[in-house]
């Protein structure tokens, strides 16, 4: 009733309605998310304190965060109520594409919510198994990768676009397309769920790269500004505007809670949503590199970690004794270990990121 009376309001004297603009609900998507999050913020704290649902910490990190033990996790759930409902307030619900992000972002959340349920219940940090996990990704992001593919009307959404280069463009074949899609989706949600190591590391740094996303989410559903720019027109793209700035009111509410000291942690139920969601729109954007550049330091986690196993078991088949590159991994953790305080490490991840984005909205007019 509110909300049709706001609309009512919002009409001028000729009937127009200004609601009709994208960059206003993109406007309202954020308070409202960053309102929901400080509203419902402290009774989810309270509730999930009061239900002992407690972070287990691994016997295997750093030894400083063993006092974690016990701080409230899964507060994720409390970023995705925050984006769907901001969303499904001001956003176009007869687009397709943002249903195919709202979706994929829930699924790979209920799959986070799953993994978090088993850490807590049976205190068992490992959660569910890297094959249960991978399969129920996998399956997510094939079907939208499928989806997208099959539905695509016009060249430029199977195209990949090289941010900086004008004429460089390759179009994708369907497998092609699906197998690079499920790549970035299923890619981009681990990093940022390996990233999620330290008080407020994960979130600043999705927030800075979905409020990227929401200029470039419009300036590419825009006939005349794609144009103007020379990036790829997806007619129907610009209504994820409103849900990149919903994501990023959402992470800032969040925030709030998970600043050092964090009073709760996302846990999977939020890394693992996120990280999804930011693949999906960087696929429907076209802007699959540019999010390969913006999310850098979930690159470099996410390599750092895979360097680390993979030259840990290449030396001990080899010399039969194991050996690290990194003192431990991730890499904010080898940083911890180097001395550096844990709001040093996220702080300087922080700029790493803001200059990162920076560079990849920079690809908008430099080509």
């Amino acid at each position: 009733m509110l909300l049709e009376l706001a609309r009512w309001l919002a009409h001028d004297i000729h009937g127009f309605n200004v609601f009709n603009y994208i960059t206003l609900r993109a406007v309202l998507a954020t308070l409202t998310a960053l309102t929901i999050s400080f509203v419902v913020g402290p009774w989810l704290i309270r509730k999930l304190t009061q239900y002992k649902v407690g972070q287990s910490v691994r016997d295997d990190g750093p030894q400083t965060h063993l006092i974690k033990a016990g701080t409230p996790t899964m507060g994720g759930a409390l970023i995705l109520v925050s984006i769907a409902a901001s969303t499904l307030l001001w956003a176009d619900l007869t687009n397709r594409y943002l249903w195919v992000v709202l979706i994929t972002t829930l699924g790979f959340g209920i799959i986070g919510l799953v993994d978090d349920w088993r850490k807590v219940v049976h205190r068992n940090p490992k959660g569910l198994s890297a094959k249960e996990k991978y399969f129920w990704q996998s399956a997510i992001g094939f079907g939208v990768a499928i989806y997208l593919s099959q539905t695509a009307t016009i060249p430029a959404e199977t195209t990949l676009y090289i941010p900086f280069f004008k004429h460089m463009v390759f179009p994708l074949s369907a497998l092609v397309f699906v197998v690079l899609t499920y790549l970035v989706v299923v890619g981009s949600s681990n990093a940022v769920n390996l990233t999620d190591g330290l008080d407020g590391l994960a979130i600043m740094p999705t927030v800075l790269i979905a409020s990227a996303f929401a200029i470039f989410s419009y300036v590419t559903g825009h006939l005349f500004f794609s144009k103007y720019l020379g990036i790829p027109y997806v007619p129907g793209a610009g209504e994820l505007t409103v849900f990149c700035a919903a994501m990023a009111g959402a992470g800032l509410g969040f925030l709030w809670f998970n600043a050092y000291p964090a009073e709760v942690f996302m846990g999977d139920v939020g890394a693992l949503a996120l990280g999804a969601a930011l693949g999906i729109i960087a696929v429907i954007v076209r802007q699959e590199i540019v999010l390969f550049i913006m999310g850098g330091v979930f690159v470099v986690e996410t390599l750092s970690v895979a360097a680390q196993v993979s030259y840990f078991r290449y030396t001990k088949n080899k010399y039969g004794e194991g050996k690290r590159i990194f003192l431990m991994a991730p890499l904010h953790h080898h940083y911890e270990q180097k001395g550096w305080k844990e709001t040093q490490v996220v702080v300087r991840f922080w700029i790493i990121t803001m200059m990162l984005v920076l560079i990849g909205l920079a690809s908008l007019k430099i080509r």
